[in-house]
């Protein structure tokens, strides 16, 4: 059967080319960041992400736009300071992740700390599953991985990369510890399966969306386009939602947070699903308010101005019955 001739899947035969030189390159840091020491390859790093900065005027004034519309009473040299962290720390991530790539599950925990694991341990012995949640902020992909070795794998929803070969490699190092990748398209309904049987589920809650399942909250004090899938599987399930992220440390090493459950509102509220997400982008906030360069403000986050811009559009998750819920 021929893949669907989606915006994604044109822009993936587009540039085949460009894609295996991307690929190649890719490839090569692999292999020079497992044989290099980290002090090296962090360097390399650091190089790279510098050249991506000056480079790329796009994203450049992107994340600098956003910067300065979130801390509105910061001095520009402030706001430029941030925007250079936060390249830097997306090349860090990188270059550690395909460092990561290479270890063994042993040298994987020596490297990481762990807070809050009494938390999750208590969430997950109410016996409904248990919904993370974290944003393009710190070491999201590292995460993962270690969560998986630590604990049990999770099934995580994931936007497929316009690259299919980087795709095929980032989907194999997050398979290779168990994790299940599913992709947008009915993925709720996977997830609610998922929770029924007692298993971890995890999304992100910082991108865009423009459809009708979205929902709109406040992020920095601007209204943002968000997924209602966390909050819709939580209320219908009784699943705590969890935030969990991963923050580095000095010497190589991370440290990985699970925070404190999400408080849930009263799921007869009508406004339950936007509050709850509320809530949860609230936490992911007052986290890039303590780490402004960790988060990826390269991306476009802010594109609607009301609830209106995302009620036009059509929605790509199945609507859930009120018979879907608890069971």
């Amino acid at each position: 059967m021929s893949e669907p001739l989606t915006t994604q899947t044109m822009a993936r035969r587009r540039h085949p080319i460009r894609h295996r030189a991307e690929y190649l390159a890719v490839l090569a840091v692999r292999t020079a960041a497992r044989v290099l020491p980290r002090s090296v390859v962090m360097w390399f790093a650091d190089r790279c992400s510098q050249l991506f900065h000056r480079v790329d005027r796009r994203r450049r004034q992107i994340a600098l736009t956003n910067v300065r519309a979130a801390f509105p009473s910061r001095s520009d040299e402030e706001c430029r300071s941030i925007v250079e962290g936060a390249f830097r720390h997306l090349g860090r991530h990188v270059f550690d992740l395909l460092r990561f790539d290479a270890m063994s599950p042993e040298q994987m925990l020596a490297r990481v700390e762990f807070e809050g694991e009494d938390r999750m341990r208590e969430a997950l012995a109410r016996g409904r599953g248990l919904v993370y949640f974290c944003g393009h902020f710190g070491f999201w992909e590292m995460q993962i991985l270690v969560h998986a070795v630590r604990h049990d794998p999770i099934l995580m929803v994931a936007r497929t990369l316009d690259n299919p070969y980087l795709e095929l490699m980032i989907e194999r190092l997050r398979t290779r510890v168990g994790t299940r990748v599913i992709g947008r398209e009915g993925a709720v309904r996977r997830l609610l399966r998922g929770l029924r049987q007692g298993e971890s589920v995890g999304m992100l809650i910082d991108q865009h969306l423009h459809d009708r399942s979205a929902v709109t909250i406040d992020f920095f004090n601007r209204p943002a386009s968000t997924t209602s899938a966390i909050a819709k599987l939580a209320l219908r399930t009784g699943a705590p939602v969890m935030p969990v992220f991963a923050l580095p440390l000095p010497g190589g090493r991370y440290r990985l947070v699970y925070e404190k459950p999400i408080d849930a509102p009263d799921p007869s509220d009508p406004d339950a699903v936007r509050i709850l997400t509320q809530r949860c982008t609230d936490v992911l906030e007052r986290y890039v308010r303590r780490y402004p360069e960790l988060w990826l403000w390269m991306h476009r986050r802010w594109r609607v101005d009301s609830e209106d811009a995302v009620a036009s559009a059509p929605s790509t998750e199945p609507r859930l019955r009120a018979s879907e819920g608890h069971r």
